[in-house]
């Protein structure tokens, strides 16, 4: 399938694959991905994991994420991970304000946009994460709450810096659930943010900028959600820890 926006899936491995066992995944990924060219290919392993991982995929199509990262450049903070530590390893993408750290570690979105700017500073692009949770769907407020932590997690950023941003619109209801939006109701939250981001970027940005989808995507659903006109990719959370269902889904949005 074709769009002026170039896909990027992304695999998001959270809190999962020792430094060993990531090195044996991606190195099956950089076999059988090895002539993808029409899919920008991310994995995000953990932090333990990103040095071997980083080693395996030099050269390759094959690049390489953090699952977060700190506001601050350096100092007094203990347990966090700077920007520049990060392009160490020589990190291309950073996950921010995924929902599961909204939860659980409470982040706010004047928090990631702070990270976001931090992100652009380091010339690491932002994975930005937004998403409603079942209630809010079902009391009619997904469109208030997109717009608020659209606004809120993209503020500060320049129009150069919005086109080096990636949205990932996440349901948090559809996350690891099994539960998937509908093709339909994906393409709606998609379409309702590019809206926002012409808004607040123009319509020259917006057309420009990449929305993924996250969810429980998967080699069999993979293929509509992207045919989908503002589905520009999928960050995959439990199906990327198998090589094989990972590549499925790559394979099946091409």
């Amino acid at each position: 399938m074709t769009k002026d926006r170039k896909l990027i899936i992304a695999g998001n491995w959270k809190m999962n694959k020792t430094a060993a066992e990531a090195a044996a995944l991606v190195a099956e990924l950089k076999r059988d991905l090895a002539k993808v060219k029409e899919v920008d290919i991310v994995v995000c392993p953990p932090f333990t994991a990103l040095s071997e991982v980083s080693k395996i995929i030099l050269d390759s199509n094959i690049h390489l994420g953090a699952q977060n990262m700190s506001e601050h450049a350096r100092g007094a903070y203990t347990g966090e991970i700077s920007a520049e530590m990060l392009k160490e390893f020589s990190v291309r993408y950073v996950i921010l304000g995924h929902s599961e750290r909204r939860q659980y570690q409470k982040e706010s979105d004047e928090l990631v946009s702070k990270k976001a700017q931090a992100a652009h500073a380091a010339a690491i692009k932002p994975i930005v994460c937004v998403g409603e949770k079942l209630e809010e769907r079902e009391g009619g407020l997904t469109e208030k709450i997109l717009e608020t932590q659209v606004r809120g997690s993209l503020a500060g950023l320049t129009k150069e810096q919005a086109l080096e941003t990636i949205v990932a619109y996440e349901p948090v209801w559809a996350i690891g659930t099994g539960r998937t939006a509908t093709p339909e109701q994906a393409q709606s939250a998609h379409a309702f943010i590019r809206g926002l981001l012409a808004e607040i970027f123009g319509n020259e940005v917006a057309p420009k900028m990449r929305i993924q989808y996250g969810g429980s995507v998967k080699p069999n659903n993979a293929r509509e959600l992207m045919s989908q006109p503002d589905v520009d990719g999928a960050l995959v959370g439990g199906a990327s820890l198998e090589a094989r269902s990972f590549c499925g889904i790559i394979f099946n949005s091409i």
